[in-house]
Formats: C-alpha cells, structure tokens, sequence
C-alpha cells in the first residue's frame, strides 16, 4: 500500500491521483453489451440460450431457463442446518431493518392547502422488479437477501432473479436457498448482459420489469447503464472501497484484517487507511503480509486479487488530527467509513458523505455486509455524495394528486393564465380561461 503523509508538499496530487475512476467501459465492452442487447431485442430467448452456452458453458432450453421448485427444494435440502440458521437470521436481520424503514416512509396523504384545493401524494410499489445475482466464481447468497426482502416490503408484487448457472446449468444451491428463505419463486439460469436486456426488454420465457437491481461484473454495470433509458436500475456500481478512520487506540491485527476483507473482492477494489498515528500506520504494514500468507497459499487467486488491490488502489495516509481525517474521509465520499477511534458518536455529525458507517472497534464491515440488517448495495465511486443506500424506498413511487374547485380555481386560475403568457404557451393559458368564463 502507498504511505501518503498529509503533510508532504505533494500530497494533493498524490491523493487526487488515488481517487481517480478505476474502471470505466472501454469501447470495446461497450460494443460487445450493445451487440448482446440487440440480438436479445430481436431474436429473444433464441439468443438468451446461444449467450448461455458461449459465455457460461450451460446448455439450456427456453423452458429450463427458469428454475423448477423441485430445483429450489433439492437446493435447500443440501444446505447444512448451520448454513440454512445463518441465512434465516441474516433474513429475519434484513426484513426487519426494512419493515423499520418502510414504517418512516411518508405514507399516501391528502390535505386541504386553501378552501377548495386539496393535495397530497399517492404512494404506490413498483409492479415488477428483476434481481442480478452474480454467479460464477462468486457466490453470494447475502445479495439476494439484500435486494430481495426491501422488495418484497415495498409489496412489489412480481419479483424475479436473474443468475448465471454453471456448466451442468445449475444455479448454486446457497442462492436458491436464500431466494427461498427471502420468498421469491421466480429465479432464471441466465447471467451477463443478455440477462440484464431479457429482464429490461422481455422475452417469451423472461417478462419485462420496471427495474432492475443488483452488482455484477463491468459487462453488467455497462448493461444497466444501457438500459437504463427504457427501464428503472439502482445505481451504477463501481469497484467496492472501504476507508478506515484509525487512531493509537486501533489495534493494527483488526485493521488490517479489515483492508483484506475488502482487498479480496476485487483487484480494483480501493482499501484506505487514514490514520493519526504513524505508529499503527507501521503495524498495518506488518500485519497485513502476514495476514496473506495465513489467509491464502503463494498462488491463490484470491491473493493475487488482494495484492493488486493494495498495490494499485490501497494508500495509508498519515494525517494530524482526526478532524483532517473526516475532511479527507468526507471529500472520497466512500463506500463503507469505519470510524476506529475512541468515542466515534462523537465524529458522527461531522461526517456528510458515506454509504455505510460503522462505528467503533466491534463493527466491521463484513457484519454490514451480511448481518447487521442495514442494505450492503450501496453508492461507490464518490456517488454518496448524492445517492443512499438500496431500501424500501427503491422499490416505491409517488404520484402527486390535485383537485381543485370551481372557486379555487376562479381564486388560482388568473395567476396561472399569467405565467403560461410569460412562457409563451398559448394553449395552456387557455385551458385554464375557458374554465374561467361563465356557463
């Protein structure tokens, strides 16, 4: 990891650097997702079964691209009981973090403003959403608890996961027990960029949704980003980052364990350390090439990853005080912020840009990311400086309603004749005075 001391004269350009986009859709990416976007368009499920066969080696028909209960079961049936308790906690953890949430939503409400006027807001769910849950070398079950169960809150009433299966065209069973634990009995063997253009367009075995939610891959990313005119998405995911705010009183074992944890998911995850002391700076160091060589043997692909996630991403940067190090913490933006410091509540009003903040000594991420009960999606690349996490509030929309009467409208409608005259809109001044005029 790259040692950056916040005083040195060229810390600004060196830190400017490390925040720079990691990964971006080269044109070559971008032209194989819109070739695959097309041919689904046109050539539905003929094309689904092609792409699933090139890209995950599965032989499929259209009728087996969905996943038959007696799948599901035979999948939850192999989950060992110690497997199948930590997924239904995780769940009871999800769904009752988001039934809180969902009960701080605004509700549908009406008011009389004026005599006469009554407004308010229709809240309704969204009809139809479609789940990604990458596959492949990587499983992950806590996706489908974390997109799945706000979903099913917000009482969307159709809900289907798209995953890529394997060679023999089975999905992981882990997945398909968390799908069942979570409640939702629609789960499709197709992965990639067509699964993103089936779920966004349709085809005769996959519906088309509203929106689509959850991580994948940079073909994926580049696929919702191409959709997204026809169809809702979460958000553009970037590579997952963690900054850790430490003091003397981290202990540099837990800290750099924390770094790993984020390192191994991607060679272009961004693992960052500010800290006050120079010392604990010095242990991580240590710790952290000690921690590899426990974690993973010379060679694992996992260790690789790390290794060029803390070589090109990782920095530690030594900072004065802890109010430099929330400046700093402020202006990434991150992911996940762990404040590993005495008295961290006492940081928390300073803090303005953060996906996730966790708190203490005792809150490591990786509880956020399967346990803790808070949505592990959340905005990367500095988009928490405009975006929250995944919730309830996702999967809701809101319609304004009016109702005006004819003596609020004699009261209101001179005024809004006066403002279409201003813009010019003929026709809509004159919607409102042929309501003006007697019968």
């Amino acid at each position: 990891m790259r040692l950056l001391d916040y005083a040195a004269a060229d810390f600004a350009a060196d830190f400017a650097s490390l925040r720079q986009e990691r990964t971006q859709a080269t044109g070559t990416i971008e032209n194989t997702v819109i070739d695959i976007i097309n041919r689904v368009k046109s050539a539905g499920d003929t094309a689904l079964i092609e792409y699933e066969h090139k890209f995950d080696g599965a032989t499929l028909t259209p009728e087996e691209l969905l996943v038959s209960q007696a799948e599901m079961d035979e999948a939850i049936a192999g989950v060992s009981a110690s497997g199948k308790e930590a997924l239904q906690q995780a769940a009871r953890r999800i769904r009752a973090f988001h039934e809180e949430q969902k009960a701080q939503l605004e509700k549908t409400w009406y008011k009389e403003d004026e005599p006469g006027i009554r407004l308010g807001q229709l809240v309704r769910p969204l009809e139809s959403v479609g789940l990604y849950v990458p596959g492949g070398k990587a499983v992950y079950p806590s996706s489908v608890l974390m997109n799945a169960i706000p979903a099913l809150i917000a009482k969307v009433k159709n809900i289907a996961i798209c995953s890529p299966p394997d060679r023999s065209g089975t999905i992981n069973p882990y997945v398909l027990a968390a799908a069942r634990i979570a409640g939702v009995t629609r789960v499709y063997k197709l992965g990639g960029a067509q699964a993103i253009a089936a779920m966004a367009y349709g085809t005769k075995s996959i519906p088309r949704v509203d929106k689509i939610v959850g991580p994948g891959n940079i073909y994926v990313a580049t696929a919702k980003r191409l959709v997204s005119d026809s169809v809702g998405i979460d958000m553009f995911a970037g590579p997952s980052e963690v900054l850790i705010i430490a003091d003397e009183s981290a202990n540099p074992v837990w800290v750099a364990a924390d770094i790993l944890a984020q390192a191994e998911h991607d060679a272009q995850a961004q693992p960052i350390l500010v800290t006050t002391s120079r010392k604990l700076a010095e242990g991580v160091i240590l710790k952290l090439d000690r921690q590899c060589d426990t974690l993973w043997n010379e060679g694992h692909p996992a260790r690789i990853q790390a290794k060029q996630s803390l070589e090109k991403n990782g920095a530690i940067i030594i900072v004065p005080d802890t109010e430099q190090a929330i400046e700093l913490a402020n202006q990434v933006a991150p992911e996940h912020l762990q404040l590993m410091v005495d008295e961290p509540d006492a940081w928390l009003d300073g803090i303005n840009h953060a996906g996730a903040i966790f708190l203490g000594h005792y809150s490591p991420t990786a509880l956020g990311d399967y346990i803790a009960g808070p949505n592990h999606v959340l905005p990367t690349s500095g988009c928490a400086r405009f975006s929250s996490p995944l919730g309830v509030y996702d999967f809701i929309k809101r319609s304004s309603v009016i109702h005006y009467s004819r003596q609020a409208l004699m009261q209101h409608g001179k005024l809004a004749v006066e403002l279409a005259r201003m813009e010019g809109l003929s026709a809509h001044a004159a919607a409102v005075r042929v309501r003006l005029k007697e019968d």
